[in-house]
């Protein structure tokens, strides 16, 4: 059996057994796919950090003239620190109808899946390009889908399409829900706790505005509902706090870190500049009143857009029909689909194998049904896009 041959089980194995945790390299995995595709006859795009550590990777099979449908996923997974495994996380363990392993839901069986399928279609002859789009840290920044479209913004001919095929249970997703999560540091002035009217507590300021952020919560559960969500409304959560010294002490640091998931009719930068505002128009006045070197600061650690498909779109059409599905939904995670919709001016949906509900737990698992159903969605893709519409 040569590398062009893989089942999908095999390509699940060979990709659930490189353990691409995001802080880590996933070079080896990068190369093995370039190198499989040109087994086939088909060149790669590369694109690599700025460390040369970590890359995505581009390809397109079948005619180069015109847009194509891009099959885009993550190679990266969470790492598995502390958590209890049953097996070996970085074995493909087949048991009781599941695979386990980590990322086997989240996402490398599809992306498996769809390597896989290669042969498939470049045997029945392709009329309409596929894409290959696979990424290096979605898990942290989603900087390797922005290598990517970078590398491909001057490309005579881009994707007129894309599926991301994080984990729906193969339903078609039109929109989820965008993230902000951003770091705060109140500076106060510190003293002996006996004079505490003479400072300004870092810790109590830092309270006062998470019970500002709390009131914000409270105000979109109590407002415009979405109900296609699980959670039909922009929520805010804060996740860290550190703060002091000595009890004391009042005290003169105290960070803490939060964010906000907010529906894609909820504008990020509203909503941020109510808690940015809040702290620069009522918090700092009091603050700098009692000590001028005194102040809040916020830093973004990371965000990504919402995705809001229109459903009449093609591509959601497209989906419904190779999952053999007429309906479609939203939820509450994010995925990379908004990246690509929004910067890469790409119409994207989300249909992937397996339950959100597995990932990034220990004992993390796919049900062989599920692959079985992505292998019929790659199927039903050839007969939709290859000369030779033949199969079932």
């Amino acid at each position: 059996m040569t590398s062009s041959d893989l089942s999908s089980l095999e390509m699940i194995r060979k990709f659930v057994e490189s353990p691409t945790v995001s802080r880590d390299s996933n070079l080896e995995l990068i190369e093995f796919i370039r190198d499989y595709l040109a087994g086939l006859g088909v060149e790669s795009c590369v694109f690599r950090n700025a460390e040369k550590t970590k890359a995505s990777i581009y390809a397109t099979l079948g005619p180069a003239d015109r847009p194509g449908i891009m099959l885009a996923g993550h190679t990266d997974v969470v790492p598995v620190d502390g958590q209890e495994w049953h097996t070996d996380p970085w074995k493909l363990v087949e048991k009781d109808g599941n695979l386990f392993g980590r990322g086997t839901t989240d996402m490398k069986s599809f992306c498996a899946v769809a390597l896989a399928s290669a042969p498939l279609f470049l045997e029945r002859g392709l009329e309409t390009p596929i894409h290959y789009g696979f990424t290096f840290e979605e898990e942290i920044n989603r900087v390797g889908i922005n290598a990517i479209l970078d590398g491909i913004e001057d490309f005579p001919v881009r994707p007129a399409m894309c599926i991301v095929g994080e984990p729906s249970e193969m339903k078609v997703v039109v929109a989820h829900k965008g993230k902000k999560s951003v770091r705060c540091r109140v500076r106060g002035f510190e003293c002996h706790s006996s004079l505490a009217p003479t400072g300004v507590n870092a810790i109590e300021y830092a309270a006062e505005l998470i019970a500002y952020i709390k009131d914000l919560s409270r105000e979109f559960a109590d407002g415009e509902h979405d109900e296609a969500y699980d959670i039909p409304f922009t929520t805010f959560s804060v996740g860290l706090i550190q703060g002091g010294t000595a009890l004391n002490i009042v005290s003169r640091d105290c960070a803490f870190e939060f964010e906000f998931r907010h529906l894609p009719k909820d504008h990020p930068e509203g909503l941020y500049d109510r808690v940015t505002g809040y702290a620069r128009d009522e918090l700092e006045p009091r603050m700098r009143a009692v000590h001028a070197d005194t102040g809040i600061a916020f830093e973004v650690m990371s965000e990504f857009p919402a995705l809001d498909t229109d459903p009449d779109e093609e591509v959601v059409a497209l989906a419904k029909r190779l999952s053999r599905r007429n309906d479609h939904g939203k939820v509450a995670f994010g995925t990379e689909a908004s990246v690509i919709s929004k910067r890469g001016r790409i119409p994207t949906v989300v249909c992937g194998p397996g339950s959100i509900d597995q990932a990034h737990k220990p004992n993390e698992f796919i049900a062989i049904e599920q692959v079985a159903s992505c292998e019929a969605f790659m199927r039903r893709l050839a007969d939709a896009v290859c000369a030779d519409r033949s199969g079932t």
